[in-house]
């Protein structure tokens, strides 16, 4: 582990060396991460100016739920960026041969080739608005719910990974360029909401088939308060434990699978 901990930072400080030297391109980059960010709190907003509150909750606590789904998020896709290319760039043109002949975990090298540095900003943005909104909802948070948050955001990121390493494992067995991550990707902001806004067949989907409510709902209403919630909160560390380790034992499966394209 202290190997591959070790590998991560450099692979991470050479490859931020290599976007910063395009600051301009960089830069640009960021802006255009940060208005995104900033279109979609303009929904909250815009969703407040004709009700106070929504299925029981008010402005600051889907504004606190929204800025905690940052945080989880941002971190995946800083990381994520070749799971979402896994098909077109290392299976349909045969560069997963080149991962296979170094002498590191295959996965650990596909996730830390390339970063999306940018979205790092979204994290900030996330961090700074769950700190916002605890004080104007008048929530005095010690040092240990300040770890617990982290905590709780490290498993949404685990439960990111597993998610959607689980939809490139696929890629192993049918070759796509595009594949079935695309459309999920798209259902990640269905979990900033509150899940009860749902009918119940999508509460049901995004608890258990894609937990992305684990991920980010359950630890934030906890979090606020909401102790309706805790039993699902309770079962963040069974679900991440179980998502995680199946797209591993997939990952594995897969690569034992794989057979290179021969060009």
């Amino acid at each position: 582990m202290r190997r591959y901990l070790r590998l991560l930072v450099h692979y991470f400080v050479q490859y931020t060396k290599v976007r910063l030297a395009y600051k301009g391109d960089f830069i640009v980059s960021i802006i255009t991460t940060l208005v995104a960010t900033v279109f979609g709190v303009a929904l909250v907003f815009l969703l407040f100016r004709r009700a106070p509150e929504i299925a029981g909750w008010t402005f600051d606590e889907i504004l606190f739920l929204y800025g905690f789904g940052l945080i989880p998020l941002a971190l995946f896709n800083t990381i994520s960026i070749n799971l979402y290319y896994f098909g077109e760039v290392y299976v349909v043109e045969g560069k997963f041969d080149r991962i296979l002949l170094r002498p590191v975990h295959s996965l650990f090298q596909v996730m830390s080739e390339q970063f999306r540095l940018e979205s790092l900003s979204d994290a900030a943005v996330g961090l700074g608005i769950v700190i916002y909104t605890s004080r104007k909802l008048g929530l005095d948070y010690g040092w240990f719910d300040w770890l617990f948050l982290a905590a709780a955001a490290f498993c949404g990121l685990l439960i990111y990974i597993g998610v959607f390493l689980i939809l490139t494992c696929v890629t192993f067995w049918v070759e796509d360029r595009v594949g079935i991550i695309p459309p999920v990707y798209n259902m990640l902001a269905f979990g900033r909401y509150p899940l009860n806004i749902y009918s119940p067949l999508i509460q049901f989907l995004l608890s258990w088939i894609i937990p992305f409510g684990f991920a980010s709902f359950y630890p934030a209403a906890d979090l606020l308060g909401h102790i309706e919630y805790r039993p699902y909160f309770l079962l963040l560390p069974l679900v991440t434990a179980v998502f995680l380790t199946l797209s591993i034992w997939l990952w594995n499966r897969g690569v034992a699978n794989y057979s290179s394209t021969g060009s």
